[in-house]
Order: structure tokens, then sequence, then C-alpha cells
């Protein structure tokens, strides 16, 4: 059976088959993520029948559960092509300057071929990887698109059967497919394609790119309002006082409807006590107690609400922009997804970090089901996630959330986005990374990109 080592459950592909390159545009199980990736193979298609390149068409939607590898394309596909080419959404892409990037390279040897990132720092994202020295060990933008060649993907298909992912955790593909493909020095690192890229289709220094990136986020309508989120703070007697300053000095300010939930009642916040004791790991008890609550009579009614800790630092407008392209009456689960156990059938989940965003009607399924914490301490994230799992309902990754610090990932990662949230103040300036990262000095419409949809 084949197994699914690097793949996210509910994730969507797009195939699209030229002469001698195979597209694969890697998008999601929701209704707005599927018109982005159908627009964009619209694209290469008109692109291609002007170069008359097409030799034929295969559109594929896979609903990930239990499902082979990517890299298991090689039994479809890999007879008469000579690359796998992976595309996100809102990758743009040249053809033409494409297919005349790829022929510089021997189509006969193997080859991995991208935009390389490195960490400048050892960081937990990636397990403390190569902690002596991180920026030794590249890793693929996925944004700027990136390449195998078919005889390195036969392989890597062949090795997969055997050798499935040794960690349980899926935290940050990019890094981890790159490690995979390197095999401990065994396999290949990143061939650096310096026209493979990240910067704005319109920018004068994109002239060289066969791939460019959209730099701002969508905007699919007129951003949702203020009074349709409802946001819930999880915090903690101990962190009263260093902790909840900090939001309120911050973003709070942003928020029309916000609640803090803590294990003691703080009239001079002021905090909830939700009668769950506080717990120094998991806060399963608490998050299921908040999401009871938020369908209850004790809150105004919202669209959104929205699941944060006490050091995660947000920009609420921003998100306010993004949930214009979701409907609520949808089940939508949001944020930055992680992966456990994937190789042996697991589940996706948001990590709670970054913020958690979920429709009502996700709220309203999620409760309905009956699925609840096996103890109070259990990971809210990852229970959430199972509940989800089970429901066969979608979870929704967008990667302008963070679990972890700016400091945290590649710089050059970061450069090409407008992030939404920041989550840990361990040795940073909070209230500076706030200000740096994720305030915005005029409206936050004027800098969003319209998705006409």
């Amino acid at each position: 059976m084949c197994r699914s080592v690097f793949m996210y459950s509910s994730t969507y592909f797009v195939i699209l088959r030229l002469r001698e390159v195979v597209f694969v545009i890697q998008s999601q199980r929701n209704s707005f993520h599927v018109q982005r990736a159908k627009r964009l193979q619209a694209d290469l298609l008109q692109q291609t029948e002007v170069l008359q390149e097409v030799q034929s068409l295969y559109i594929l939607a896979i609903f990930i559960n239990r499902a082979c590898l990517f890299f298991s394309f090689s039994s479809h596909f890999g007879r008469n092509s000579s690359w796998l080419m992976f595309l996100e959404e809102e990758t743009n892409v040249n053809v033409e300057k494409l297919h005349s990037v790829l022929k510089k390279f021997d189509r006969r040897k193997e080859w991995f071929l991208g935009k390389p990132l490195h960490d400048d720092e050892s960081t937990i994202i990636h397990h403390y990887a190569f902690s002596e020295n991180p920026s030794a060990f590249e890793y693929p933008d996925f944004s700027a698109g990136w390449a195998l060649s078919i005889p390195l993907v036969r392989r890597l298909a062949s090795k997969v059967q055997k050798e499935p992912l040794k960690s349980d955790f899926t935290i940050d593909l990019k890094h981890e497919v790159a490690l995979y493909i390197w095999d401990e020095g065994k396999g290949h690192r990143l061939t650096a394609v310096p026209e493979l890229c990240t910067l704005p289709e319109q920018s004068t220094r994109s002239q060289h790119c066969a791939t460019t990136v959209g730099v701002r986020p969508p905007l699919c309508g007129e951003p949702v309002k203020r009074e349709d989120i409802f946001v819930a703070v999880k915090t903690c007697k101990k962190f009263h006082l260093d902790r909840v300053p900090v939001v309120k000095k911050t973003w709070a300010k942003q928020a029309s409807s916000l609640e803090y939930y803590s294990d003691h009642a703080d009239p001079s916040i002021p905090t909830i006590d939700l009668g769950v004791p506080n717990t120094d790991r998991g806060h399963c008890g608490k998050t299921f107690a908040i999401l009871s609550r938020y369908v209850s009579d004790a809150v105004p009614t919202t669209d959104w609400l929205l699941i944060v800790d006490d050091d995660t630092l947000i920009s609420l407008p921003r998100l306010q922009a993004l949930l214009s392209c979701y409907n609520p009456r949808e089940p939508v689960c949001l944020g930055e997804r992680y992966g456990y156990g994937l190789s042996q059938g697991g589940y996706s989940y948001i990590t709670g970090g970054g913020g958690m965003v979920f429709s009502r009607e996700a709220v309203l399924r999620l409760l309905a089901s009956g699925c609840k914490c096996y103890s109070d301490d259990a990971p809210d994230d990852m229970v959430v996630g199972m509940c989800l799992s089970a429901l066969r309902l979608p979870v929704t990754h967008s990667p302008l959330f963070h679990q972890a610090r700016p400091e945290d990932y590649a710089r050059d990662f970061l450069a090409h986005q407008t992030p939404i949230s920041f989550h840990k103040h361990w040795n940073i300036d909070p209230i500076a990374v706030f200000h740096q990262w994720l305030k915005d000095d005029v409206d936050v419409s004027s800098k969003t990109t319209r998705e006409e949809l």
C-alpha cells in the first residue's frame, strides 16, 4: 500500500501535464483555494496553447486521507515526462521562461531544483537540525515553485515504499521534503535556480524570473467586520501580570469582542474562570469550554471565533481581510497546519500558538459530534484535529500564521509575506516585534490584493 509521508490530509491537487513537464498545483479542500488553483490551471493552459506545447491534460482532485505520496505520481506520469514542477496557488509562472530554464539541466540525471532558503539559527520548527551550522542546509521556498527530474522521482517513489518519514510530526513540509531527498548525505541537495523567484510579478527586478509571487494577502471583498469576530485569549493567573499587558498594549484594541479565560477570575483585567483548572501542558479542557461558551447566549453571536494564547501576537485587521475569502457558512478551520502520524494515516491540526480560527458552522458541527477531551491537559489543538478528521472536515492552512517567533523562520521566506501572527515572547521584545511585523499604519485593505472569485 502507498503511504502518505509528506502530505497533509485535506489537500487538493490539480495535475496539468504538458509535453515534458507535469505541473502539480498544491491546493486545499476549500472553495476559495480550489478556485485559486483552477485559476492558475487556466492561466497555464492559456500560455501553453499559445506556445502549442499542450500534449494532453489531466485534472486530478485528490482528497488525501491515506493516499500515495506525490512522488508516486511517477507511475502515472513518468513514462512520457521529464519533470514534476510543484506550484503553490499563489505562484505565477511564465511557461516559456520555465521551459528555457529546465532545458539547462540534463533530464536524464537526478535533479532537485528550487529557490533556496536557509536558517540563520537552529530552530524548533526544524527540530534544531544542523544546530552547529544551520545555514549549511538549504530547502526550497515552495512559493517559487520547485522541480524534480523524473529519474529522481522514480527513485524516491521506490524509496518511500520502504522508508516512510521517521518523524511523527510534520511541521514544515518544505524542510522535511529536503531532508528526505538529502537522505543524510546519501541523496541530493537542493540546486539553486535563480529564475525561480518570490519577487512580485510587476517588479523591475523580476524580468529574468520564470516564477513570481504575489506579496500581498488576498482580499475577496470587503474585510470582515470587527464585530463578526469573537476573540478568546487563553491565559492563567501566573501570566496575568506579564503576558496579558502585552496583549492589551498591542493588538487587543483592534478587537470588538474579546474575553480572557483563566483559572482565576481577576476583575481588574477582567478574566473569566471557566471552572477548568490550569494545566502545565495542553489546554484541551479550557479550549472545549471556550467552544461551548461561544455558541451560548453568554457572548455575542458572530460568524468567526479566534482562539489564541496569551503570548500570541496577531494583526486582527489582516485577519479581517483574509477572512473575506472564506464562507462562514462552511465549516472552516484556519491557521498554521501541522500533521501527526501522517505516514500511518494520522491527521492534520491547526497549531494553537499561531491562532486557531473557526467559522461558527465548524464549531457547531464539532460540538454536535460529541467529540471531547480525553483529559483536561490533553493538547487542545491536536484533539480538535482528531475530531475534525473523524468528521471529515478540512483543516485549512495559511502560511501567514506562525507558531513561532520571526527569528525562527528564514528571512527570505518572511520577506514575501504580510504575516498575520507570531507566537512566544522568549528572548524577544514582543511589543517591538508587533510593531515591526504586524502593525499597519494604513488601512490594511489598501495593502491587499483583491481576488476576483
